[in-house]
């Protein structure tokens, strides 16, 4: 990577690392607090959901005050926001005020996404897309771990210091953008594919962005609740969830990468049935601090991996000249499940107990691995196209940020396999084929209509040593 790109990504990852840090144990410290004032799950449930909600709303509408004001006025203004609706809750102690704030805050914090996944979506070509979407989740993960380190660290300071901090590193994250001498122009985003098109398209990729949105806000909201309940003091929940983040970021990579050498359905009915037994040893376990830890890195590396994986296998079967709209469509799937996810499952720590945050991971990963496995039946998995990505945006312009020079090659050699019409009619793809092309044509068949014969790389060497002869 050049310098002059590093220097003008820099600044962006720079405001995001900061932010991250605040807002990485927010949503920790607000189930805590809750909690602690006798609030019933439910009442938890509906207060995180808020956030998510906002989270949703400003995906779809934030671009427009972006177009109309630029990058750095729309930073400081988005972040200002964030730091205010924080401090409020310092001030104001009341669910229903909480519920408001944590909405508007999530309307804004996915107005910095925006402005800093937009900056580096624009800072290079697709060429560099990888490395800048690597640097942008070790920035993201690194702040979620120090973020939840620092819980303890705040909260014995006083009642209203973690908010001040969280307000203050929010305000700080403003100063790199702002020092940047130029801007660089928010592109057109495409509108996203519907949620009925994506179902035609990708029925398994949409069901895991769903499902991944229910468990990765659960874990956000409902496991802290969980923790403190069984009996750890403040400092020891930042330090699980710490964990947790810390799991997600080292084995996310390397699943992602065993699924590009193996049908990603398998990985992902994989995924299912790993967090089914990571609950089942939540519930069956004797917990102590070395056990509770190590299933909880698991859990981070099982349950974070699910989206990456669902977007890859979805990548795999779209065209080319859909596939920024399939991942800004699959972007607002997950944020809805993310949505729903803590007022459906707060209700059964209400009935069942605290245990039932990890009844809930286990039924949500029994779904998973029925419906995968009843996909896979149905319509088995074109073999991977193209390299695994790490994949947590939380904008529109981010979701654009993963498709790869890589990516859109791989969809090009394959899109002839089916007919797509259906799903993207106003995209361009190639005729479908039945069985193997002709020789002279260069692309890759992986399953024949008929028969559902695989074609790999040796039958892909044999058509391409016939077209040379």
């Amino acid at each position: 990577m050049s310098r002059q790109l590093l220097a003008m990504a820099l600044a962006p990852l720079l405001g995001l690392f900061i932010l991250g840090i605040g807002n990485g144990f927010l949503a920790t410290l607000i189930t805590l607090r809750l909690d602690a004032a006798g609030e019933s799950p439910v009442v938890i449930g509906w207060v995180s959901s808020a956030y998510f909600i906002g989270l949703a709303l400003g995906a779809m509408f934030n671009d427009r005050l972006l177009l109309r004001i630029g990058h750095i006025r729309a930073y400081g203004s988005f972040a200002s926001l964030v730091a205010v609706t924080v401090l409020l809750q310092a001030l104001i102690f009341d669910p229903w005020a909480w519920f408001a704030l944590r909405l508007v805050g999530g309307w804004a914090t996915v107005g910095v996404f925006l402005v800093i996944e937009s900056w580096l979506l624009t800072s290079g070509d697709q060429k560099v897309r990888g490395r800048l979407l690597a640097l942008y989740m070790i920035s993201l993960y690194a702040a979620g771990v120090i973020g939840q380190l620092l819980l303890g660290v705040t909260d014995a300071m006083g009642e209203t210091a973690p908010f001040m901090v969280i307000g203050m590193l929010a305000s700080l994250s403003v100063l790199p953008m702002a020092m940047i001498p130029r801007v660089s122009p928010l592109i057109e985003n495409a509108e996203p594919l519907s949620p009925m098109r994506l179902i035609t398209l990708t029925p398994t990729g949409v069901m895991g962005s769903f499902g991944s949105g229910l468990a990765v806000a659960a874990v956000y909201t409902l496991l802290p609740l969980y923790l403190q309940r069984v009996g750890l003091s403040v400092a020891q929940v930042g330090q699980m969830m710490a964990v947790v983040i810390l799991g997600a970021m080292l084995l996310q990579y390397p699943i992602g990468r065993w699924s590009d050498r193996h049908d990603r359905q398998i990985v992902l009915i994989l995924i299912g049935a790993f967090c089914v037994l990571i609950s089942a040893g939540m519930l069956l376990l004797p917990l102590t601090t070395w056990v509770l830890a190590a299933l909880l890195f698991l859990l981070g590396g099982g349950v974070f991996a699910l989206y990456p994986v669902a977007v890859s296998h979805a990548a795999d079967r779209a065209p080319a000249g859909a596939l920024v709209r399939m991942s800004q469509g699959l972007l607002l799937i997950n944020a809805i499940g993310s949505t729903v996810s803590p007022p459906l499952i707060s209700p059964a720590m209400a009935w069942v107990g605290d245990a039932g945050l990890f009844w809930a991971f286990g039924f949500l990963g029994l779904f998973l691995v029925a419906f995968f496995t009843w996909r896979r039946s149905v319509r088995p998995a074109p073999l991977p196209v193209a390299p695994f990505s790490p994949n947590t945006p939380m904008s529109p312009a981010g979701a654009e940020l993963t498709v790869t020079e890589e990516l859109v090659q791989g969809a090009i050699e394959h899109e002839h396999v089916e007919d797509l019409s259906s799903a993207v009619p106003e995209v361009e793809v190639a005729e479908p084929v039945v069985g193997p092309p002709p020789p002279d044509e260069p692309h890759i068949v992986f399953y024949h209509d008929d028969d559902d014969v695989v074609y790999g790389e040796q039958e892909k060497e044999a058509l391409d040593g016939d077209s040379r002869r």
